[in-house]
């Protein structure tokens, strides 16, 4: 499957800033680089306690990083749909409806007002119950319906991270990987570090060498140096 990027509008939707980076700087880079429009949806951030070196980080430094990450991306816009902290890392606590709501007509981002025609999501698989929430709300906000009534964007892809292979049973690999070269790892490194209150030394599933680790794997196995990995939700041909 080849994609030509500079036609696509993304849409990447992130349960947290960093998530979008994680998942797919590589392709944000890739996309940018060619001509695409690229937007991130994120869901929710707050203050956080952690295992950094500081303990904890706000909400407040995280709209900072969001600000730097995006002018590093240059992407052409970005929304946070649910802020604070009755939200953060509770979004399983949101019903579905609601969540669903937001992403396919409420969000300046929706669905509905920016009509993408491309969607990339969190898996699934994740231990988080954020990410989960997002997941499963975006697939239903994405079901096929009347497309002469609903917007049905065309490539629909679920990004892999490194975190996600924590589960009590074995996750599928990606089955589509996008070719990266060391300009786009490079741009995803950068942004990861630009969120400095996330940022973690290795073995950290969140440190330069996990991601360009599994940049090397992905690319390996598609037979190419560098690649992204996603799971494919709908391609329409």
């Amino acid at each position: 499957m080849t994609t030509d990027w500079s036609q696509e509008r993304i849409l990447v939707y992130a349960p947290h800033p960093d998530d979008e980076t994680l998942g797919c700087g590589g392709l944000m880079s890739k996309a940018k680089a060619a001509g695409a429009e690229v937007f991130v949806q994120f869901l929710t951030v707050g203050d956080t306690a952690d295992l950094s070196p500081k303990g904890f980080s706000t909400a407040e430094e995280r709209y900072a990083e969001i600000k730097k990450v995006a002018d590093h991306f240059r992407w052409d816009d970005w929304h946070m749909a649910f802020p604070g902290d009755h939200y953060h890392l509770r979004l399983d606590s949101v019903a579905r409806v609601d969540l669903t709501q937001v992403i396919e007509r409420e969000s300046p981002l929706s669905v509905e007002r920016l009509r993408p025609t491309v969607v990339l999501v969190p898996h699934r698989s994740s231990y988080n119950q954020d990410h989960q929430a997002t997941a499963e709300a975006v697939h239903t906000a994405l079901r096929p319906s009347n497309t002469e009534l609903r917007h049905h964007p065309g490539l629909v892809l679920a990004y892999e991270e490194a975190a996600d292979h924590w589960r009590t049973d074995a996750l599928c690999p990606p089955n589509l990987v996008v070719e990266l070269d060391e300009t786009h790892l490079d741009d995803k490194l950068q942004g990861m570090r630009l969120y400095g209150s996330q940022s973690h030394q290795h073995p950290h599933t969140r440190s330069d060498l996990t991601l360009r680790s599994l940049a090397v794997l992905r690319g390996m196995q598609a037979g190419v140096a560098l690649g992204e990995g996603f799971h494919v939700l709908r391609h329409l041909a």
